[in-house]
């Protein structure tokens, strides 16, 4: 995916965001200033709450970075170019030129985006817990930097699960692909099941999408379709 426009260079790693970024930064902002800060933390005036809301949705992104810049260092510890990184609607894509040499360097370039992802958010965690536990800081001023934690301990962990799924091209698909290749000793047949395997998570997220939708969760179901139909 071709970056709309560049943001700079990360250890020789170019990073890029796509206009899709927007929109998605838009709608996690407005979701966290206007459902889950309100809902979790009552009692904050509107500014707060969407001050809050759009510093979230960048440091998810930021931690979005983290996780593919994981990605690109160990590849490029094996040997293989990384042309940039782009962050877009669905997150984020490491540019990684070639395939691996091997099945085991393909499992720990995908497998450690989603332990980063954990890394972090223990990191996370373990900051809200300290916040929480010093009732110094623990006041009108330090509720919004706590619930900030929260949510990026939270969410961290939901992309850490997510990842691991198996679905081709997701990490969790690409560690199935690295079992499979190192199974079979071929990296065509691995490549094949792998995404199969895929194309059928991707049916199963439309279909639950669909009827999320259904249900009345309009907005959830559309962005799980939407995920699926990616896939």
């Amino acid at each position: 995916m071709r970056p709309s426009f560049r943001l700079g260079r990360i250890a020789g790693v170019e990073i890029g965001v796509h206009y899709t970024w927007l929109f998605a930064f838009a709608l996690i902002a407005w979701s966290l200033a206007a459902g889950f800060f309100p809902i979790s933390f009552p009692g904050w005036s509107p500014v707060a709450y969407w001050a809050t809301g759009v510093a979230a949705a960048l440091l998810l992104f930021v931690s979005v970075l983290l996780h593919e810049l994981a990605h690109s260092f160990v590849a490029k510890a094996k040997g293989l170019p990384v042309r940039g990184i782009t962050l877009f609607i669905f997150g984020g894509v490491s540019n990684i030129g070639g395939e691996a040499a091997k099945a085991k360097d393909e499992f720990v370039i995908a497998i450690v985006g989603p332990l980063t992802s954990l890394v972090l958010a223990g990191f996370f965690w373990l900051l809200y817990s300290v916040l929480m536990n010093t009732s110094r800081l623990w006041s009108g001023q330090g509720e919004p930097l706590a619930a900030t934690l929260f949510y990026l301990s939270l969410i961290n962990l939901m992309l850490a699960a997510f990842n691991l799924l198996p679905g081709f091209p997701l990490d969790g698909g690409r560690v199935l692909r690295s079992i499979l290749w190192g199974t079979t000793g071929s990296l065509a047949k691995a490549t094949r099941i792998a995404a199969s395997v895929g194309q059928a998570f991707g049916w199963l997220l439309i279909a639950w999408g669909v009827y999320q939708v259904l249900g009345g969760n309009y907005l959830g179901g559309l962005w799980i379709a939407f995920i699926g139909w990616f896939l």
